[in-house]
């Protein structure tokens, strides 16, 4: 599990995290919405996506199911990545395909605990 794809619309959560995770010896492109994700995904195939949920036009959820459902990306785990921590929101980040869930603030051990568990 080397080559990330951070999704987020957020400048300053994509520069924090993929510099956490370029410390750590991933591969990380960003995208910062949908239309952007899906130019990555046909650009490359990435490891697993970190995936925010809050995003101008297409949300994280609808983006998960979209990808999770492509024959040709459903084998790529999704990770949440988000400030919506309710247990609903939890739950239907895993109903849209979404392998695990993260809170934001990232908590970097446990981010690094889900990222080799799928690995």
């Amino acid at each position: 599990m080397q080559h990330i794809l951070l999704v987020d619309d957020s400048k300053t959560e994509l520069a924090y995290l993929s510099d956490l995770l370029a410390k750590r010896g991933f591969t990380v492109r960003t995208a910062e919405n949908g239309e952007d994700a899906m130019k990555r995904l046909a650009e490359g195939k990435p490891d697993l996506i970190l995936m925010d949920v809050v995003m101008p036009g297409t949300n994280g959820y609808q983006l998960t199911r979209s990808i999770t459902r492509d024959p040709r990306y459903s084998d790529v785990p999704v990770i949440m990545c988000t400030s919506k921590g309710q247990e609903t929101d939890r739950v239907w980040g895993l109903r849209q395909g979404a392998r695990d869930y993260v809170v934001k603030p990232v908590d970097t051990d446990d981010l690094m605990a889900k990222i080799k568990s799928l690995g």
